[in-house]
């Protein structure tokens, strides 16, 4: 089973996330701080395999390409719906969202969630922002709670992990 790994990296202390399993890794969110970056994978067991982001924000992919070039790493773009990313013996599965912005990938695990700037302790993220939609982010929210178990942990985009059960009770509108 995939294990995760947060690092906070750049001004806005955007969650950077390693997730890694049986000697590889994939890197989701690197928004700043390169070196960090980097020296935590070191200290992980295996290689980069991929790297991408939940969303197109400067502060979730700015380090995209140089992660890629040092580590050798694959970045991964156009996701789909659905689409299943191998890391060791775990599959990762890609939600796509919007709210956020028009481009939200969450990555789904078989006891987790990165959920980008979807989910936040007791609310949700922005969505006056350009490609942000207040409706799209109420279905977003809609099928999330549906969809994911109560003990689901979530690894937002900014700020400590949570559970679902812990979301929906600080959120119960969502």
């Amino acid at each position: 089973m995939a294990k995760v790994k947060r690092v906070p990296v750049g001004a806005l202390k955007t969650n950077c996330y390693l997730l890694f399993d049986k000697g590889e890794i994939m890197v989701i969110d690197p928004g700043g701080e390169s070196k960090t970056i980097l020296r935590e994978i070191e200290k992980t067991e295996g290689g980069v395999k991929y790297v991408t982001s939940t969303h197109p924000h400067f502060d979730h992919n700015l380090k995209e390409k140089k992660i890629a070039k040092e580590t050798g790493g694959k970045i991964l773009e156009s996701l789909k719906e659905g689409e299943e990313i191998k890391i060791g013996e775990s599959k990762i599965r890609v939600l796509k969202m919007s709210g956020h912005t028009k481009e939200d990938n969450c990555f789904l695990g078989n006891s987790f969630i990165i959920s980008g700037d979807i989910l936040f302790p007791g609310g949700h993220g922005r969505t006056d922002l350009p490609g942000g939609s207040k409706k799209e982010m109420e279905r977003t929210l809609k099928r999330l709670k549906k969809e994911l178990s109560d003990s689901t942990v979530v690894y937002p985009g900014h700020g400590e992990p949570f559970t679902m059960k812990e979301w929906k009770a600080s959120f119960p509108e969502g």
